[in-house]
């Protein structure tokens, strides 16, 4: 259910972000849209030995030029598989859709560090040999970092965060959210 959700929500941000981008630029509305690719830590007591997962996000950021933040959306995803763990399988996998708020700063005309903050539907699976325990929980994020705009539209740059989330499953409380690395590439409008 969770990855139909965020296979929905990630389209619907694409949508968005192709069919208006135009009418923004035209409008006073500035915005980014980037893709990040890292990794997530989680908790090594709740999740280990799949606690180290890759990642992969989509990032919409926009605002009116006079607004002092941007509105913040995102959807991100992560796995961790070991092949044998006591004679088992083990996956585990993550997402967070976040919405928030992003505070960009341009000190110069390329550069732009950032600090972002909001709430987030977080979701988390664990399948061990066909059994699967999963379970959702709003949480928290916070994030930042910096990226540079090249040619005045495309992104560049890295970010750092951290994110919140207390999921249960079969009496078993484990936090879903977790650290957070990732390489950002984007469009600047």
């Amino acid at each position: 259910m969770m990855r139909r959700y965020s296979i929905a929500m990630l389209t619907l941000m694409i949508l968005i972000f192709i069919s208006s981008t135009q009418s923004w630029a035209t409008d006073s509305w500035t915005g980014n849209v980037n893709f990040t690719l890292g990794a997530k830590a989680l908790d090594e007591d709740d999740w280990e030995p799949v606690d180290e997962h890759t990642e992969v996000g989509i990032h919409v950021d926009f605002r009116k030029q006079d607004w002092p933040v941007n509105i913040a959306i995102s959807l991100l995803a992560s796995v961790s598989e070991e092949e044998y763990v006591a004679g088992y399988k083990v996956e585990s996998s993550t997402s967070e859709l976040r919405f928030g708020i992003k505070k960009i700063w341009e000190p110069t005309p390329t550069m732009r560090p950032f600090l972002g903050i909001g709430l987030g539907l977080i979701n988390a699976e664990l399948d061990i040999e066909g059994y699967d325990i999963d379970d959702s929980t709003l949480g928290f994020w916070v994030t930042g970092g910096i990226y540079w705009t090249i040619n005045n539209s495309f992104n560049l740059g890295f970010e750092l965060g951290f994110s919140q989330g207390e999921v249960e499953a079969e009496g078993y409380d484990a936090n879903a959210g977790g650290g957070h690395a990732a390489l950002l590439l984007g469009y600047h409008w």
